[in-house]
């Protein structure tokens, strides 16, 4: 039988990036998003619930998260789900979260809005950047990318 393990999230950090780097000098972290859910009850009131995800970023993807991105930023995420487990004082323990494969920032760095130039330096407004599995970093306009592609 086939399987197929795809996740796309869309939501707010709930916390400040914390990039750390492995012995191989590998770049990892875990984030957590808020994903919120509006929906209509039987009742007929709208009821919004929030589901908070464990995502853990590698490589270029995790360092580049660590640069732009805080408690708060809005990002969408593309990964797999991954069923962790552990032992600890004789009991066993398990947590689902999803490794993420692909990111895409949204919103404005620093939350400013407004254009601040169009030059290459850190003035450059960075509304949306795409990194492939690749660690391939693309904007809106597709520069950077690849295959030319601007998604």
């Amino acid at each position: 039988m086939a399987s197929y393990n795809r996740v796309v999230l869309l939501g707010n950090l709930t916390r400040d990036i914390e990039l750390k780097y492995l012995q191989s000098g590998t770049a990892v972290t875990d984030i957590g998003l808020a994903v919120n859910d509006r929906r209509k009850s039987q009742s007929g009131e709208w009821v919004e619930e929030t589901t908070f995800v464990d995502v853990t970023l590698w490589g270029r993807t995790a360092e580049v998260a660590g640069e732009y991105l805080s408690k708060g930023s809005p990002v969408l995420i593309e990964g797999r789900l991954k069923l962790d487990t552990w032992e600890k004082d004789g009991q066993k323990h398990s947590k689902l979260r999803v490794v993420g494969e692909r990111m895409q920032m949204l919103g404005s760095r620093g939350g400013s809005g407004s254009g601040g130039g169009s030059g290459r330096g850190p003035a450059r407004q960075v509304e949306e950047a795409e990194f492939s599995r690749s660690g391939v970093a693309t904007d809106a306009s597709g520069e950077g990318a690849e295959d030319g592609i601007p998604f």
